[in-house]
C-alpha cells in the first residue's frame, strides 16, 4: 500500500468539506441562490462597513470592474447598499442590508449546527485531535492571508 501525501490529502480534504457544507446548506434555501464571490462581497462589507469598491476589489483579489458588477447584482437583489463617499463624490461606499445580515447570520447557523452535529458523531479522542490542530490550522490560513497581501 502507497504512503499517503499528507499535503495533497490536506488539501484534499478541506476542499472536500467545504465543498459537501455548501451543498448541504443549499437544500431548502430560499430566495436567490447567491455566488461563491457574491458571498464573500457581502461578509467582507459586513466585517468592514463602509468599504470602498476599490478596497473590496483589492482585499478579494479580483478587478474592480468585477466587483461593481457583484455589487450591482448585490444592489439589485435588496442585500448591499452603495453609498456616496462624502469625501470623494466619485468613490462608493458598502454597507450591507438588514436582510443581507440575517442571511449571512443563518447560514452561519445553519453551517454551525451540520458541523456540530458531524463532530458530535467523533469520538472524545478526534475531537480532541481536531482541537489541537486547530493553531496549526490557523497559522496556515494566516500565512495564505499574509502571502495574499504581499505586493
Amino acid at each position: 500500500m502507497a504512503a499517503t501525501d499528507p499535503i495533497a490529502e490536506l488539501a484534499g480534504l478541506l476542499a472536500g468539506i467545504q465543498r459537501l457544507v455548501r451543498r448541504r446548506l443549499r437544500h431548502g434555501l430560499t430566495g436567490t441562490r447567491l455566488r461563491g464571490a457574491q458571498v464573500e462581497l457581502l461578509r467582507l462589507v459586513q466585517d468592514s462597513p463602509g468599504l470602498r469598491v476599490s478596497a473590496a476589489a483589492r482585499e478579494l483579489r479580483l478587478a474592480g470592474n468585477s466587483v461593481s458588477t457583484l455589487v450591482n447584482q448585490l444592489v439589485a437583489a435588496g442585500l448591499l447598499v452603495r453609498e456616496t463617499d462624502p469625501a470623494d463624490r466619485r468613490a462608493a461606499l458598502l454597507h450591507t442590508t438588514p436582510a443581507a445580515d440575517a442571511r449571512l447570520r443563518a447560514w452561519e447557523d445553519r453551517r454551525a449546527a451540520l458541523v456540530g452535529e458531524q463532530l458530535a458523531r467523533l469520538s472524545d479522542e478526534d475531537r480532541a485531535a481536531l482541537t489541537a490542530a486547530l493553531p496549526a490550522l490557523r497559522r496556515i490560513a494566516e500565512g495564505l492571508h499574509e502571502e495574499a497581501e504581499a505586493p
